[in-house]
Order: C-alpha cells, then structure tokens, then sequence
C-alpha cells in the first residue's frame, strides 16, 4: 500500500473511532437533573428581579443596573432553553407541556423583552426609562399564574 493510501486509511479509521466513542460517551440523561436546572435558573430570575425592583424603588443605588438587566435577560434565555425538553416536575404543571405553543410563545416573548431592558441600561437609559421597560420585561406573575404550581414548604 504505497504511503499517502496509508495515512488517509488510517485518518479515516481514527476519525471513525473518534465518532463512535464520542457516541457512546454520552451521558446518561436523568430527568431530576433538568427539573433541578430549571428551578436554579427560576431562582436566578427571582433574585435578579428582586433586585432590580429595589433599583427602581430607591431602596437600593442602581450602580448595577446594567449588570443587573443584562443577568435577567440571560436567565430568560436559558430559563427558555431549559423548557424544551419535555420534563414534568418541579414546580411546573403539566400545562407547560399540554399548553406548549402558548407557553414557549410566553418565553420568547419574555426573551426579547427583558433584552430589551438589558439593551436600554447598557445604553445608559435612565432609571425612569427601565422602570417603563420593567412591566413587559418581566411577566413573571402572569406566566406563574398558568403555568406554576407554587411548591409547599
């Protein structure tokens, strides 16, 4: 087998190794795992919408308003990621998945607007500008209302 046959064959044959275990090396998927992720990036929103309400209620300097709005719209991305497996649990109600099309159309909706917020802080929007953008940025109540069952403590 004259030489440039060889490395190609043997290119190949790794390459075909490489594929096969990565594969199989996949993880096994465990569905607590994913409720568990969800909940920890619900609680990300939570604290970061706290956060942002003291801002904009004065309690709190809004020093950190831009890092603050840019956190809440990451969150709704993953948050919105994190929905697309169909996992039940949690605190979420079957309806999620019942219902997806209007929950998955709430997420996107709460995707574009709470970037919309970390836009116009990152802009230098006042405090009195965000506060306008709070409202449709953070549908957090209206959402829950369907979608959550709150968790007994």
């Amino acid at each position: 087998m004259p030489r440039m046959t060889k490395i190609i064959a043997i290119a190949a044959l790794a390459g075909a190794m490489s594929f096969g275990s990565s594969q199989a090396a996949a993880p096994a998927f465990d569905p607590k795992d994913a409720i568990e992720y969800r909940e920890r990036i619900m609680r990300t929103l939570q604290e970061q919408t706290a956060i942002i309400g003291m801002m904009a209620s004065m309690a709190v300097p809004d020093s950190h308003v831009k890092e603050t709005a840019t956190t809440i719209a990451l969150s709704a991305k993953m948050a919105a990621k994190s929905f697309e497996q169909n996992v039940p649990g949690g605190e979420a109600k079957p309806d999620v998945w019942t219902k997806y099309a209007d929950f998955k159309s709430r997420m996107d909706a709460f995707v574009v607007d709470s970037q919309k917020l970390a836009d116009a802080a990152n802009k230098g929007a006042s405090l009195t500008e965000l506060t306008e953008l709070l409202v449709p940025a953070l549908p957090c109540k209206d959402c829950h209302d369907l979608y959550r069952d709150e968790k007994k403590k």
